[in-house]
């Protein structure tokens, strides 16, 4: 780029040039291009070019003093800016003075742009560390910036607040002042200060300050805030400073000035009278202060320190200083105590689990503020009591107690005369608390005992019942606190309530009676419509809380009707009322006005009342009921009379035009508007979320808080950090909002008349000519007609509904209606209603949707209002979105067209949202879209080079509006859509790749971050798409950029982006990002852990890459974990802890100095505990041998520094930190990742010491780090996962001997000791638990010792460890699936028996809090009662029958009644076997496993007695079992067969034939046959494949291996209980089944060779039994010729399935000839051929003559026994059997003979031995004529060395002479001369030779072997 500096001097002399050209002037475009040029080369070169610098000064401030275009001037100061960044130096203070005189003026200019660029000016003119301030300069320009914040936009606001921002930080530097002269200071001449060098030299004493305290550069903003004369807009710009000021002082400085920026919100605004006027006021500023504290100091810039000190700081000031108790003291002002306790509150959601420091600043204070007198405290307290014993669940049950101690008395001293006068209201203050705390109990049910909700109950019934006898003052408050109790008990949920529901529906009904005629009449007084109404209302939250929590499960067709009756009369009631107001004692009407007043009761009442039926659904309301809601909810949010300020008022608002706009309006009631929002968020924006909340102020008509609606405290939320307390808005906005609501659920479910009547009365009320005395009004029915019809379509899902809003008499009006709000200038109503037109058109047919677009093209062309057409486009976008591409399809043409001509006009309005809603129709019309892209993709570039679409450009009114309409934002988003709609296509078209490429480069390098993030989303679907055009390692870097960067929204953008690139590929990231990049990440995310996405990139990231170096992962979590947490120090600050035990401190954790350790917060903490959990999961399940297993690692040449093994101390290590936290959930993961260490390492040797394993050298951290979860603070929970992991360790097999166990193994044991009792538990340290905690634990403990029942069997070793508590563990065990079962069961009472059941007060209640354990635990804990009773354990029946300890006579084993938990358990197996899906993952098959293995047992006499000769109970059994067998995997169905034979046999043992065997009809109904069907279906399936397409089994071979030979087991098992006949009869069936395998071609693998042991035992059969039908033997006789036939039916065929076949029938024809008794008669033509086909294959040659010459040697060492007909098979056989040797021999000179040639002489030669030695001597000389001349064939004793066939031969030569010398000697002269000789030389060269032949065979076998 380096030009040189000749050229770049003239460079920019020549554009100078350009802008002095006076006549004639040079073009536009040419200025501008040449001022940009000027800016660009001074911006990076200027300190080259200095002497430039004054010319060009004098022409910017020329230029933009001329009456220049806006978007020239405004260049002009940007290009000066630019110089000045590069050559300040350079100004003389002449010029200096001039630009900063004509920039102050700038920033009062009338064209926006021109501001903003003065504001860049001025910051550079005044940097930050020059120490040449002056507080005059300050005051000046702070008053400039907020003088042009009323008529700025988003843009320039942000400008101004940062240039003033700017001015105040810059007084915080210090600066040298002469102390003698700091009087004076302020008044000298600029000049004169900035020169510094005149310091006089007779001042003695200097000092280093800045200019200004902290308090009084704050001061500067509250004075101008507090001005009576600055309008809504200035004030929340004040904030915006704030906001830009806090920022740029930095985190470190909030943290350290945080009280007193907390004092000066407090004392300088929030009490200040001009901002307590009225409730609209006091709202408004608390929420832009709550958007400073809370989102920006409290969420992004404090530490986790910072913020506990931040809680003991708000409460020390505040909380404790209430009451005032000291003479001298003044209370604070409540005010300042609700945004106090507002920020404690968030505070503590995002502390979590609160250090005992912050514990006791808190606890007391919160209890004793909710007596204050003031409503909005006692409600915000109440709040932050929730957030308080939420986040410190352990706090929960002590202040339980305290406030309803505190409330009882309050309640009884309420009716003494002598109570304080403030009494009521602390009553009160004390029932919100406990309402507050009570719907803390579902989220944290183990910390409290449910016998304080049933006393809660108790105690508003009883006050209920009390408020009778009282005067209406005191029943008042009464009614109100005993219904405030009983609605937030009804977050317990149904189980709580169901008892209580008919006492509750009687008090309903009471307090609702239907309204009589007499209370219409006059005479009652104000106080006591107050009371009928507070009553309701009051009694109408409970219902509402009621329907909320326990529907639908309560909610029956006969609850729904009574509870709409009573409803619908409060309604009448509160009709009552507003008919009768008027009449009523005005004065007393309005002297209410402390608290809720009684028009506030009212409008309470009536939202009740619309939300109730709005829960309650409309199925069994009345269709009168539904007319009158109806008429009502319209009456109030759209009519004329629903408005209910003065009407005086309004009307002369509306006469002399002050109303301007309804958004304006500050009342907080705002003309009936509704606070519903239809969008949250300006979608397009990009900007900080904490601009945009300070923006919404401006804007915002109602301002919601918690204590407009107390019955919110009560709700069931979801509590997270970033969570806000819920927001009501004031009552009369409450009940507008409800009603919108209920007419949008109404609406839709009305038939087509009704729908009709309804709309035409809404429109009609709207267009009421009432309304134009009353423009307000008529505004706010305007937008609430609007809302509520685009709430109603949004409802409309069923088929009737579309039909009748679809239709033309109910969709023309509402159209009509909505095509005038369209027009409107009112962004909301235009988002509405085109929303609105969208969804009516899809609901209402092709003609509807033609005649919109046909009204919008005639509106875009005769309406010339920017508003008006903007609105149209939008409408087009909309319909297109809601109707969808397809159905639009034929518009597509012309609303591209429109919008086209749209995106032209110069105006903002038009353009930006014809841009938006182009975008949606891009989207919307996907690839039909395809024809127009080359066509958007032309005007898209034609619109970036438009100068009217500029930021800055166009006239002076479209120059200020386009700041807040970003078009180049929403131009990217149609180069997003665009690209989409291409997709892949992108690729092949170099020219449209290019174009949009080009286009994205360009706004990514904009400098307006919200252009850049759209950007970054188009080069994330670029990525999608194209990636190999994208230039990554130029992106990534460019990220890392972005998330430095201050700008959150980019921040947010980059992190999304990256996770893209990550999860594409991490490896190559990791090779551009490397380490540097994670843990920047990591930074990231402890910096501000509020900023989502970070976390999954990580994750992302550590999946892919884990496996290759876990240790560098290791390294980052140890990082994180070795620092400390905030809580953490604060906790051992206070403690100063000394407990830590010898095993700990040999951990040396906590040997640095607490002061010097970095801290991090605990969330990521947390995080990096969790990737080390999946680092752990990860690398064990990958698979790969060398991370576990350090003798492989080393044997590969691995080296040991990057593997996980090498890493266990340090994972230990950090499990120990973690275990010994503060925060429960950081303790939680600890012990994960010890399990998980535990786990993996378990089997893995220590490598210097073979026979030991590794982790026995580090029991002792292991159990260190164990001993914090029994201590003290411990929680439920975690010591639950600590007894999990004890038993973990136990039975790992690390540690064998019982006797070296040591802590552990007493953990586990004590545990067990404990659950005995049926008290509660107290383990270790901990203190006592709450009664479901105790439960949970007993369950931990009981699936613990479960799980080392189970792994017993494994671990021999276990045995013994169990043995000792066997009968505590079987009752235990089985009476825990008693509790499971009634649980289940929703049994109402529980017996009472040795296991300590619940008690029967919880029973209800915690049932669904302990239903997850159970239902975890219950699987293993029948795993090891099915164990014990394999094991036949005494103790196992003993506790079966109920009985503590096992009898000492042994019970028999035949008995007549089931045990008495027989059924429990029976029922459950059998539950879970009856509802497990066939498609379920391992976890359910694992149940199904230990369920059949449970029932196997179960089914024996000893269990079950004669319960299956019930015949319905026998058939549900066997239905089960044949669905399983039809459904199950192969893996479960092993277990099947084995249940079905045990069932079998316990049948059987009960004799169930009665004597009918002989009946041979009847056999076939009998229930052992039904056995025998079940396992000879599941044969037939797993032997032939599923058949006609029934489920497909995975099941691997070895599994189904398993199977066949389970079910012929079980198969045979269940035949052997019948006669001999029937035997025979499923023996034939069994086999035929087997035939089916051997005939089997489909299946790959072999699943015969594996299964003949099968066979072999179905053959099985004594020889002595008689068989008289020769029913045997025709089986036998059958099998064989099936065999013989299969391999016949494959001659001619060839291939690995052929061969398989042949093998496998060969092998069961001799299989069956070798088995079956003597006694069986053969047929002689089977055994020959039999003896022919293995004859043949072995002659054959080729991979099938190995088997058969394993099929030969089989048959003839069997016959040697003697067995005639195997001595015919010898006979045959013997010719082949040469044959095959002498074809060996003929190969063999070769060098090296094949394995298998080799294998198969090995295995003949084996036979002929057999069979040799088998004769008699005189045969034997005969044989060895036979078997000498082939085996002399193969030697050749002229080889040298000699081959491998020729020893072996010799070998066996040799071994048939030793046998017998005659015969040997006899055949050898017999032999001819030649092959005698070779004979002779051969024997001597083997035997002369022995010693030294003998050495270099030795590598030769072990290579062989090898």
């Amino acid at each position: 780029m380096r030009g040189e500096t000749k050229s770049l001097f003239d460079t920019i002399q020549a554009f100078l040039k350009i802008l002095q050209e006076a006549k004639p002037q040079a073009k536009e475009s040419s200025r501008i291009a040449a001022i940009y040029c000027i800016g660009e080369l001074m911006g990076t070169f200027g300190s080259q070019v200095m002497s430039q610098m004054a010319e060009v000064s004098a022409i910017t401030i020329k230029i933009y003093r001329s009456s220049s275009p806006i978007i020239l001037r405004a260049y002009a100061l940007y290009a000066l800016a630019k110089a000045l960044e590069k050559a300040k130096r350079a100004v003389t203070d002449a010029v200096a003075k001039d630009i900063i005189k004509h920039t102050k003026n700038a920033i009062g200019d009338k064209a926006l742009p021109v501001q903003r660029a003065a504001c860049e000016v001025l910051i550079l003119m005044y940097p930050i560390g020059d120490g040449t301030r002056s507080v005059v300069d300050v005051e000046n320009i702070l008053g400039l910036c907020l003088k042009s914040m009323e008529g700025a936009d988003q843009v320039t606001r942000r400008c101004l607040a940062k240039l003033a921002a700017h001015m105040l930080a810059s007084t915080q530097v210090d600066r040298v002042v002469a102390v003698a002269d700091t009087a004076k200071k302020g008044k000298k001449p600029q000049n004169q200060e900035e020169d510094e060098d005149i310091a006089a030299p007779h001042v003695t004493t200097e000092e280093s300050k800045p200019i200004m305290t902290p308090s009084e550069m704050l001061l500067q903003l509250s004075i101008h805030f507090n001005k009576p004369q600055s309008s809504r807009r200035t004030r929340a710009g004040i904030f915006d400073i704030y906001s830009a000021l806090l920022t740029q002082l930095g985190s470190s400085f909030v943290e350290t000035n945080y009280a007193l920026i907390v004092n000066h919100f407090m004392s300088e605004i929030v009490t200040n009278p001009r901002n307590t006027g009225t409730r609209y006021e006091v709202l408004f500023v608390r929420s832009l202060i709550e958007v400073v504290l809370r989102d920006l100091v409290g969420v992004r810039m404090l530490g986790e320190q910072a913020q506990i000190t931040a809680i003991q700081e708000l409460s020390k000031t505040y909380l404790k200083r209430w009451p005032a108790l000291m003479p001298g003291q003044s209370a604070p002002n409540p005010l300042c105590l609700v945004i106090a306790l507002r920020e404690v509150s968030g505070l503590l959601q995002q502390l979590g689990n609160a250090p005992g420091p912050v514990q006791d600043a808190l606890a007391d204070p919160l209890v004793n503020m909710l007596a204050h007198p003031s409503h909005s405290v006692r409600v915000n307290t109440a709040w932050a009591l929730r957030c308080f014993c939420y986040s410190t669940p352990i706090r929960l049950p002590k202040v339980l107690l305290t406030v309803v101690e505190k409330l009882q008395r309050d309640i009884s001293s309420l009716t003494t005369p002598a109570a304080p006068s403030d009494i009521h209201l602390r009553a009160l203050g004390h029932a919100y608390g406990l309402a507050a705390l009570l719907a803390v109990i579902p989220d944290r049910p183990l910390y409290v005992s449910y016998d304080i909700s049933a006393k809660v109950f108790d105690m508003a019934v009883q006050v209920l019942k009390r408020a009778g006898e009282h005067d209406v003052k005191v029943a008042r408050i009464e009614i109100e606190i005993a219904w405030t109790c009983i609605a937030s008990l009804m977050t317990l949920g149904p189980n709580f309530v169901r008892p209580h529901l008919p006492q509750l529906l009687v008090l309903w009904r009471n307090a609702l009676p239907k309204p009589t005629t007499k209370d219409g009449t006059a005479g009652r007084s104000v106080a006591e419509w107050e009371f009928l109404l507070h009553v309701r209302e009051s009694t109408v939250g409970a219902i509402h809380c009621f329907l909320k929590h326990s529907s639908p499960s309560l909610v029956t067709a006969d609850v729904t009707r009574r509870i709409s009756s009573m409803l619908s009369n409060g309604l009448a009631f509160a009709n009552t009322y507003i008919t009768s107001r008027p009449t009523l004692n005005q004065e007393d009407l309005l002297s209410e006005s402390q608290g809720l007043g009684i028009d506030g009761r009212e409008a309470l009442l009536r939202s009740r009342i619309f939300q109730c039926f709005s829960l309650l659904g409309f199925s069994g309301v009345t269709e009168s009921i539904q007319s009158s809601l109806l008429q009502s909810v319209i009456t109030l949010f759209a009519s004329p009379d629903g408005y209910t300020g003065s009407s005086v008022q309004a009307a002369i608002a509306s006469s002399s035009g002050t109303f301007t706009s309804i958004w304006q309006s500050v009342d907080g009631y705002a003309y009936g508007l509704s606070s519903l929002q239809i969008y949250d968020s300006p979608e397009w924006s990009n900007r900080d979320p904490i601009e945009t909340a300070i923006d919404d102020m401006c804007q915002k008509p109602i301002i919601t808080a918690l204590e407009h609606d107390p019955l919110y405290l009560c709700q069931a939320l979801v509590i997270e950090p970033a969570r806000r307390a819920p927001e009501p808005a004031p009552a009369a906005t409450a009940a507008v909002d409800a009603s919108i609501h209920l007419f949008a659920q109404l609406l839709p479910v009305q038939d087509a008349a009704q729908t009709t009547r309804v709309v035409t009365q809404l429109l009609n009320s709207v267009g009421s000519p009432k309304l134009d005395k009353n423009t307000g009004r008529k505004a706010a029915a305007l937008v609430n007609t609007t809302f509520a019809i685009v709430f109603a379509l949004r409802q409309v899902t069923s088929h009737t509904a579309r039909q009748v809003l679809g239709n033309s008499q109910v969709a023309t009006p509402i159209a009509t209606f909505l095509k005038d709000v369209l027009t409107d200038g009112d962004v909301a109503l235009r988002k509405a209603s085109s929303e609105a037109i969208g969804r009516l058109a899809s609901v209402a047919g092709t003609n509807f949707l033609t005649s919109q677009v046909k009204m919008l093209v005639d509106q875009v062309v005769n309406n010339r209002d920017p508003q008006g057409r903007a609105g149209c486009a939008l409408a087009f976008g909309a319909i297109h979105a809601y109707v969808g591409g397809l159905a639009a399809g034929p518009l597509l043409k012309t609303t591209v067209h429109v919008l086209m001509s749209l995106i032209n006009d110069p105006h903002p309005v038009v353009h930006f949202w014809a841009l938006s809603a182009l975008a949606r129709v891009i989207d919307a019309a996907s690839l039909a879209y395809a024809p127009f892209v080359s066509s958007t993709l032309g005007l898209l570039f034609k619109v970036y080079m438009m100068e009217s679409h500029e930021p800055d450009g166009g006239s002076l009114n479209h120059a200020n509006i386009s700041g807040d309409l970003p078009a180049y934002q929403v131009v990217c988003r149609n180069i997003d859509a665009v690209i989409t709609v291409l997709g892949p296509d992108i690729q092949e078209s170099t020219r449209t790749r290019t174009l949009v490429l080009d286009l994205v480069h360009q706004f990514i390098d904009e400098e307006d971050d919200g252009i850049c993030v759209e950007a970054i989303k188009c080069i994330q679907h670029f990525l999608m798409f194209a990636p190999d055009h994208v230039n990554i390692p130029e992106l990534v870097t460019r990220f890392r950029g972005y998330l430095a960067s201050s700008k959150r929204p980019l921040k947010l953008a980059s992190i999304n982006a990256l996770y893209q690139l990550v999860q594409r590929d991490a490896l190559s990231m990791s090779k551009l990002g490397g380490d540097r990049l994670v843990e920047e990440l990591f930074a990231m995310l402890d910096d501000d852990s509020s900023v989502d996405g970070v976390r999954n990139v990580i994750a992302s990231w550590l999946q892919q890459t884990v496996i290759y170096n876990p240790s560098a992962w290791i390294d980052l979590c140890q990082r994180i974990m070795s620092r400390t947490t905030a809580s953490q120090q604060a906790a051992d600050a206070a403690a100063k802890r000394g407990d830590l035990d010898d095993e700990g401190q040999s951990l040396s954790v906590g040997s640095t100095s607490g002061a010097s350790r970095q801290t991090s917060r605990w969330r990521t903490q947390l995080f990096a505990l969790q990737c080390l959990h999946s680092i752990c999961t990860i690398v064990g399940r990958s698979g790969r041998r060398e991370h576990l297993d350090i003798a492989f690692a080393r044997s590969q040449g691995i080296p040991l520094s990057g593997l996980l093994v090498s890493r266990v101390p340090d994972l230990i290590k950090i499990a120990f930190t973690a275990s010994a936290a503060h925060v429960t959930e950081i303790r939680l993961e600890g012990l994960a990742v010890l399990t998980d260490v535990i786990e993996i390492f378990a089997k893995v040797p220590d490598p210097d010491y073979e026979e030991n394993l590794l982790l026995e050298q580090h029991q002792a951290p292991i159990t260190a780090a164990l001993t914090p979860a029994f201590s003290s603070d411990s929680t439920p929970e975690i010591l639950a996962a600590a007894i999990e992991t004890c038993a973990i360790f136990v039975g790992s097999g690390v540690v064998k001997d019982i006797g070296r166990m040591g802590r552990i193994l007493k953990l586990l044991t004590s545990a067990l000791d404990q659950s005995k009792g049926s008290g509660m538990l107290t383990l270790g340290d901990a203190a006592e638990l709450s009664p479901n905690a105790s439960v949970m634990l007993r369950i931990a403990t009981l699936s613990a010792w479960a799980e080392l029942e189970v792994a017993s069997i494994q671990q021999e070793y276990l045995t013994e460890v169990v043995k000792p508590y066997r009968a505590t563990l079987a009752s235990l065990w089985v009476s825990s699936l008693r509790d499971y079962a009634s649980i289940r069961v929703d049994a109402e009472s529980l017996d009472e028996t040795a296991a300590g059941a619940l008690d029967t007060s919880y029973s209800n209640l915690g049932r669904e809090v302990l239903l997850p354990y159970y239902t975890k635990a219950w699987p293993v804990i029948l795993h090891a009662i099915a164990i014990a009773m394999q094991k036949n354990d005494p103790n196992m029946i003993a506790a079966m029958d109920g009985q503590e300890a096992a009898p000492a006579t042994a019970t028999s084993d035949n008995r007549d009644e089931p045990t008495v938990f027989f059924w429990v358990i029976f029922g459950l197996a059998y539950e879970a076997l009856a509802t497990s899906a066939p498609d379920a993952d391992q976890d359910a098959q694992h149940t199904s496993i230990i369920s059949l293995q449970a029932l196997k047992h179960l089914v024996r006499r000893k269990y079950c007695g004669k319960a299956f000769q019930d015949p319905p109970i026998f058939e549900e059994l066997l239905n089960l079992f044949y669905r399983m067998s039809l459904t199950e995997p192969s893996g479960v169905q092993i277990h099947l067969v084995e249940a079905i034979a045990s069932l079998a046999d316990s049948i059987n043992a009960g004799d169930l034939t009665n004597g009918s065997a002989s009946a041979s009809e009847n056999v076939l109904s009998s229930p052992l046959v039904h056995c025998l069907r079940i396992c000879a279906y599941i044969l037939r399936r797993v032997i032939s494949g599923p058949q006609n397409g029934s489920v497909h089994d995975g099941a691997s071979p070895a599994e189904k291996v398993k199977l066949i030979i389970a079910a012929f087991e079980a198969f045979s098992a269940v035949a052997a209980s019948f006669g001999p006949s029937r035997r025979e009869d499923f023996r034939a069936i069994a086999i035929t089944l087997y035939c089916d395998l051997l005939k089997d071609e489909a299946t790959e693998s072999d699943l015969v060779g594996p299964t003949l042991q099968a066979l072999k035992a179905l053959l099985d059969r004594p020889a002595n039994l008689p068989d008289p039908d020769n029913k045997y033997g025709r089986i036998v006789h059958g099998l064989l010729s099936a065999c013989l036939l299969n391999v016949d039916a494959m001659s001619g065929r060839e291939g690995p399935m052929c061969n398989k076949k042949i093998k496998s029938n060969l092998l069961a024809a001799v299989l069956v000839l070798t088995v079956i008794p003597t006694t069986i008669p053969v047929g002689r033509p089977v055994i020959e051929h039999c003896c022919f086909l293995i004859s043949q294959k072995l002659v054959e040659g080729g991979e099938l003559s190995l088997t058969a010459a394993h099929c030969a040697k089989t048959l003839i060492i069997a016959s040697t026994t003697g067995n005639p007909l195997l001595k015919q098979c010898t006979r045959h056989l013997l010719p082949g059997l040469i044959e095959c040797l002498a074809k060996a021999a003929a190969l063999s000179d070769e060098e090296k003979p094949s394995e298998q040639v080799l294998a198969i002489v090995g295995e003949i030669n084996k036979a002929l031995s057999a069979l040799f030695l088998s004769l008699p001597e005189d045969l034997r000389a005969r044989a060895l004529g036979v078997i000498m001349p082939v085996l002399i064939l193969f030697l050749n004793p002229s080889r040298q060395p000699p081959t491998t066939l020729h020893s072996q031969s010799v070998t066996q030569l040799l071994s048939l002479a030793a046998a017998s010398p005659a015969a040997f000697k006899d055949a050898t002269g017999r032999l001819e001369p030649s092959a005698k000789d070779t004979l002779e030389t051969s024997v001597r060269q083997a035997l002369g030779s022995k010693a030294p032949t003998a050495e270099p065979a030795k590598p030769q076998i072990s290579l062989r072997s090898f």
